[in-house]
């Protein structure tokens, strides 16, 4: 294979020793590669102490405003105007293991082989103490009732699955031309979702990596949407905000992926606010 030309993409917000673990990491690839970050605005010197260890780093300025999806966007953007091979997604709490780009760009070049070129690969982590599985790649649920894409645990070999979390995610140029940047409809969450659903749309395929590509804790729950132990009118106000289902960003996604009964699903996250979801600190899931 010939030397790849690869862009890392992330996004970041006060969490400096965080982020400084995950580039340190990530620089013991020996995989030549840049590194576009978007700083949201920290008030914790984390683009200072950046550009001070990692002076290759392009670091991109953010207000504060634009969150996970609003980061990633800028980031990403940035790199596709130098028109890399190969962009990675990766969450700034998510820390590689040795070899994992050549690795995850082995598994594409095996695709492209294969005659499935426009493929996506998705590294799954896992948490770094109890080694369990916590994010990766997802299938969509079989229920007819449900709108919701559940972790599909990975296994030795590639598996084929309908979407990915963002934590890390290796997006060759082919998609990239045909799916272009995450969508600014979306805020904090769905970016990654809606990005999955559009590529497969345009003909696209999302494959996971076999194994683990790293770790990364899950995040909780506690004190969320999803908290049984916050009254109704807590979790009322917290599934509209940016971290749970802000009714925009929200309704897009619907109308767009969730077919002529969209409105039906579209209810889901609210109603489940409403009477309490037990189960989903269970396993990782999206939307609904």
């Amino acid at each position: 294979m010939k030397l790849a030309n690869l862009a890392i993409i992330m996004t970041c917000f006060n969490r400096r020793e965080t982020t400084l673990n995950c580039l340190r990491a990530l620089y013991q690839e020996t995989t030549k590669f840049d590194v576009y970050l978007t700083d949201d605005g920290s008030s914790d010197g984390t683009a200072q102490a950046v550009k001070a260890e990692f002076p290759d780093v392009k670091i991109l300025q953010g207000d504060g405003n634009l969150f996970w999806v609003g980061g990633m966007r800028l980031a990403f953007g940035e790199a596709i105007k130098h028109r890399y091979d190969y962009y990675l997604w990766l969450n700034d709490d998510t820390f590689l293991e040795p070899n994992t780009l050549s690795n995850l760009l082995n598994i594409h070049q095996s695709l492209v082989e294969q005659k499935h070129p426009d493929s996506i690969v998705v590294g799954t982590t896992k948490d770094p103490i109890t080694g369990k599985p916590t994010y990766g790649g997802a299938v969509k649920s079989q229920k007819w009732y449900s709108n919701k894409f559940e972790f599909l645990q990975p296994s030795s070999s590639l598996q084929q699955c309908d979407a990915m979390f963002g934590n890390c995610v290796l997006i060759p140029n082919t998609v990239v031309s045909k799916v272009g940047n995450i969508d600014a409809a979306f805020i904090h969450s769905l970016g990654d979702l809606d990005y999955a659903l559009r590529a497969r749309k345009s003909g696209c395929e999302i494959w996971i990596a076999p194994g683990y590509v790293g770790t990364c804790s899950k995040n909780s729950v506690r004190n969320s949407w999803a908290d049984t132990n916050l009254n109704l009118l807590e979790r009322l106000k917290k599934v509209t905000q940016i971290k749970g289902f802000p009714i925009k960003p929200w309704t897009v996604f619907c109308m767009r992926h969730s077919g002529p009964f969209w409105l039906l699903y579209w209810f889901l996250p609210y109603i489940r606010a409403i009477i309490g979801y037990k189960n989903l600190a269970a396993s990782p899931t999206f939307a609904e």
